[in-house]
């Protein structure tokens, strides 16, 4: 932990600290900082956390991990372990696991940087809490101290909480929402946006999917990539007749944007969304390692579903006509630790993700397990789940993906039935399409999301020949 880069907050104009302010800054930053590596934040969650710092998390994720890191590894940096990981592991150990499902704020950029406790002590003052009255009632006390937290870490305009919250809507937003709740196995696949402005291959995409999948997803600047908008793509997928998934990253969007692309997206009849941390800016070609995440995933659902079910902006103005959404997100069914993947899915699901599409699935064994895991939390009736199945086009791919992707798990068996296959191509696209027959009979999945991996020309002759 001791080499993990930290959170770091950008310049901001906030009104500058009094004399005061700085002292308890100074003092707050040293202990805190020796304590438990305190990147002050302002908005502290070590209570929640097992006192662990989740700002410690290179994209500064308060809500868990990406989902695209494993026990002994980060994405982000795999020299170093993933600190939702620890939080998870100590919460066990302390018996706090259910504190993790709380629905964590985004962070107030105008307290970055600064202190917390003065703050809570004027509150805890104003509220006569060190009265002699209430010191002599220690329940009454520890539980006017509970509400005190609680108040600072959820601002008024956030108030997130972790329960359960169904849809209010009537009906189905989409088509592809109406197959799922009707029992449909659904077959999804993606579309990646061109690099310029040339929409030829988006309408050639769209060709070769109408009428064979129930919608497709459209990718937004994947790899940290600059590409052509998803907005945009999804639109033209919708004037050729295919379904889109829009998909919005919380890299690529803060608090503001995410409102505004919903609402747009509604205009254009587009009705699926689905949010997704996104890739580290560190992975991309140009000078963005440095950009901090505004949002993620779990904040971006819970955004979303206010606006959809309470007809109400994250600033409280009220929508007169609220957006038509069928909300989506992403899981790891690969985490070696199935029961801390299945609650970090637990608090999407509340905050209002209604399917989930899965990375990419090549172990059926910890694809059983992950389900076992989410059924013992009761989740499966509450989510319709599609899985992810890409083709492996050499065995340089699948040992690059083996050995440096943490978040998928490739059997031995499978690189070497590669390895050995006089055209190890075909043998790829054979084992895609046993993924698929496996899949698709295990309880409580709803449909495939295909992936071609780079491999495009593949997609056509994959959907024909998974038979769904």
């Amino acid at each position: 932990m001791s080499t993990m880069r930290r959170f770091r907050a950008p310049l901001l104009p906030i009104d500058s600290p009094t004399g005061r302010e700085r002292a308890l800054i100074v003092i707050e930053r040293l202990i805190k900082g020796l304590l438990f590596k305190c990147s002050m934040c302002g908005n502290c969650l070590l209570q929640e956390t097992a006192f662990i710092c989740p700002m410690l998390c290179p994209k500064g994720l308060r809500n868990g991990p990406c989902g695209s890191g494993a026990a002994d590894g980060c994405c982000v940096d795999p020299s170093r372990p993933c600190v939702w990981h620890l939080i998870y592991q100590r919460a066990e150990a302390k018996g706090s696991l259910d504190k993790l499902l709380e629905v964590q704020a985004p962070l107030d950029w105008t307290r970055v940087g600064h202190e917390t406790w003065g703050t809570v002590l004027a509150e805890a003052r104003s509220r006569g809490l060190f009265s002699p009255s209430f010191l002599a009632h220690a329940d009454e006390w520890r539980g006017e101290v509970t509400e005190l937290f609680r108040g600072i870490r959820q601002p008024e305009w956030w108030q997130g909480d972790d329960q359960y919250h169904p849809p209010r809507s009537n009906g189905a937003a989409s088509r592809l929402q109406a197959a799922l709740d009707n029992g449909e196995f659904v077959l999804t696949a993606e579309v990646t946006p061109p690099a310029d402005s040339n929409t030829e291959e988006v309408l050639q995409a769209a060709v070769g999917f109408r009428d064979v999948v129930h919608a497709a997803n459209v990718t937004q600047n994947p790899m940290a990539t600059t590409r052509m908008s998803s907005l945009a793509c999804s639109a033209l997928l919708m004037e050729a007749g295919v379904e889109p998934v829009l998909q919005l990253t919380a890299r690529d969007h803060n608090r503001f944007t995410l409102q505004s692309e919903a609402l747009g997206a509604t205009a254009f009849g587009i009705s699926n969304i689905l949010c997704l941390t996104g890739d580290p800016p560190t992975k991309s070609r140009g000078p963005a390692a440095g950009l901090p995440f505004d949002l993620d995933a779990t904040q971006m659902l819970w955004i979303l579903r206010r606006m959809r079910d309470e007809a109400q902006l994250l600033d409280s103005r009220p929508l007169k006509k609220p957006p038509i959404l069928f909300l989506g997100t992403a899981a790891s069914p690969n985490d070696p630790m199935p029961q801390h993947e299945a609650r970090r899915l637990e608090k999407k699901i509340n905050a209002g993700a209604q399917f989930i599409q899965t990375q990419l699935v090549y172990d059926t064994a910890r694809l059983k397990r992950w389900l076992a895991a989410l059924a013992e939390r009761d989740l499966l009736q509450k989510v319709h789940i599609l899985v992810g199945v890409g083709p492996l086009r050499s065995v340089r791919m699948a040992r690059y993906m083996r050995e440096h992707i943490p978040d998928i798990s490739i059997p031995p068996g499978l690189v070497d039935r590669m390895e050995r296959s006089p055209d190890p191509k075909e043998t790829g696209l054979e084992i895609a399409l046993e993924l698929v027959d496996q899949i698709k009979d295990m309880p409580g999945v709803s449909g495939i999301h295909l992936m071609s991996l780079g491999w495009k020309s593949i997609l056509p002759r994959l959907l024909k020949e998974a038979r769904l």
